[in-house]
Formats: C-alpha cells, structure tokens, sequence
C-alpha cells in the first residue's frame, strides 16, 4: 500500500470514527414516534404493561444488564438525574434477558439497590419494541408518549434528555 493510500484509508476511518457519537443519539426507535406499550415481567414473575405509564407522564427507560460496564457508568448521572426529577419523570430499568436471569437481577439489586421500578424483558419482546442496540440503551418519552431521546453509552447527558421531555 503507497504511502497516500494508506494516509487516506486513515482519513477515512478517522471520519467514520468521528461520526460515531453524533449518531449515537440516533440509534433505536425513531424520535417523534409514539413509544409502544410492550409487556415486561416484574422481578417476581408477574407481567407488567408499560403502557400504563406510557402518555401519562414523562419516563426515562434504560435497558441495561448486570454484567454491562458502559451500564454501570452510566448508573451515577443516572441516579443524579432522578434524584432531580423524580417526582416529575417516571424511570425505569428493563434488564435484558441475555446472559442473566431474573434471580442474577434479583441479586444484583440486592447488593445495589436503585431507587427505580427494575423489570425483566423474559423473551426480548421490549427490547425488540424499542429496537435497543445494546445495553446501557436510554429512551425519554414526553408526557404524551413520545421519544425525545436515544442515547447509548456510559456517558450520556442525562440531564438534558430528561428537560426535553419536561
């Protein structure tokens, strides 16, 4: 490979790498779409509608995992967040079925409680709704129901989201 060629194959994987975080606030369900109303389970095994929160008031959901490190980074903003907002925004956590069980979640929020209802997504049914790419996955829904963010990564400006939404 000459010289110039490999100068501009790096060119162009610095351009692509660089588009990157400007697209993270567009993964997912597309903004402006009405959220669906999808059916989650409780730690316990019952089933829990979403959309008995959903166009009621606004909501921060993050889909997350126990085992994820961009997840557990991103914990702090989050719980700061909603210390600030959380008689104005309901937040919810939807641990996703991969890799972990209700009882790993269960365990986990024993050892580090959260101040959030947390479901299980027992089939990916939620996760698939919402199209999550990944874990530590963050939808913000007006009152109305509407996505007015996605976000993705351990380092998300929260705080903004969630004023969107206000």
């Amino acid at each position: 490979m000459t010289s110039f060629a490999r100068i501009s194959a790096v060119a162009a994987l610095a351009s692509a790498l660089a588009a990157i975080p400007a697209l993270s606030q567009d993964l997912g369900i597309e903004l402006g779409q009405t959220a669906p109303a999808v059916t989650v389970q409780s730690l316990d095994g019952k089933p829990v509608n979403l959309g008995s929160y959903i166009g009621k008031t606004p909501m921060l959901i993050e889909f997350w995992a126990t085992w994820c490190p961009n997840c557990k980074e991103l914990m702090p903003t989050l719980l700061d967040v909603e210390k600030k907002y959380s008689k104005q925004v309901k937040f919810v956590a939807i641990a996703v079925a991969i890799n972990q069980s209700p009882e790993k979640v269960r365990r986990f929020l024993a050892a580090h409680p959260l101040p959030h209802d947390t479901y299980y997504d027992v089939e990916g049914g939620a996760a698939g709704a919402f199209d999550a790419p990944a874990t530590s996955y963050v939808v913000v829904l007006d009152k109305n129901g509407k996505v007015v963010y996605t976000g993705l990564g351990g380092k998300q400006d929260l705080d903004a989201a969630v004023r969107k939404a206000l």
